[in-house]
């Protein structure tokens, strides 16, 4: 999960009189769908390797807070792109702007419907009676999660390779605090992944019935979330440090990128301005 992609002034997470407060909710929305899921993978470590009600408990749990962490990085995506007009061409001239801004919340929410997709057929197999039936759920299951690790990978990688020109060394601090934990816990995520495809393609195989390995993968996705809960305290640190700086070290668009859009917006004469007196009034 990618948190406020850069430091930059091209965002906008809600209406001008309100955009704090809900930059602030959408900060506050993934601190607690952090917690959630840590609470599910808990639960499932908690949990016997044959299943049970705790078992079910934590899979609904952790698919709750992906549900929620999905649509928290849909907010961000649609924060970047109202940031920018929705001039997604822009990324022409600032490829950073697509890279990060634009694909990296789009890698997130991609991979968390992956994953909410992929503990759904989980809890389907718990309903059921097992069989090979079940076990085409599992291994469909394991295909979702893998995938979706994957993506939050490679949405971590990209929102690392990020480049700062007027931010200072704060920003930048704050910044790593929020990425090196999602990238760490993107990398266990993507681990336990791997492991769970292998034992499910093993199924059949004797070495493979044991609960060790099971709780192992369950206490990997539980560290990642723990991570993931770190990750999203820097990130409330980081919107309150953002809004108290001083807006020229905010981030500008690159490559005439900036230059391109305030030209695009100067011909637009905004409703409040209409309403009020002229300037020569106003003295």
């Amino acid at each position: 999960m990618v948190k406020l992609a850069t430091a930059r002034e091209a965002r906008l997470y809600g209406p001008a009189l309100s955009v704090r407060r809900w930059e602030y909710i959408n900060a506050g929305a993934y601190v607690f769908a952090t917690l959630l899921l840590s609470a599910g993978f808990a639960a499932l470590c908690a949990s016997s390797s044959d299943g049970g009600g705790g078992r079910a408990a934590g899979l609904a749990v952790a698919a709750a807070a992906l549900v929620i962490l999905a649509a928290v990085n849909a907010h961000d995506l649609g924060a970047h792109l109202a940031g920018v007009d929705c001039r997604v061409g822009l990324v022409r001239f600032d490829p950073q702007l697509g890279l990060v801004e634009f694909l990296v919340p789009a890698l997130h929410a991609a991979g968390c419907v992956l994953a909410v997709v992929g503990l759904a057929f989980l809890l389907a197999q718990e309903q059921g009676d097992g069989g090979m039936h079940g076990h085409a759920q599992e291994r469909h299951a394991a295909d979702l999660l893998l995938a979706g690790a994957l993506l939050w990978l490679l949405g971590s990688m990209l929102n690392s390779c990020q480049m700062y020109e007027r931010a200072d060394g704060r920003a930048q601090l704050l910044q790593s605090s929020v990425q090196v934990p999602v990238l760490l816990g993107s990398l266990l995520f993507l681990v336990a992944a791997v492991l769970n495809r292998r034992a499910v393609v093993l199924h059949h195989h004797p070495r493979h019935h044991g609960g060790q390995f099971v709780f192992e993968r369950r206490t990997m996705c539980l560290c990642g979330s723990v991570l993931w809960v770190v990750a999203a305290l820097f990130n409330v640190v980081k919107v309150f440090a953002m809004h108290q700086s001083d807006a020229p070290r905010l981030e500008k668009l690159r490559g005439g990128a900036q230059e391109w859009l305030s030209r695009d917006r100067e011909g637009r004469v905004p409703l409040v301005w209409r309403s009020a007196p002229p300037p020569a009034e106003l003295g």
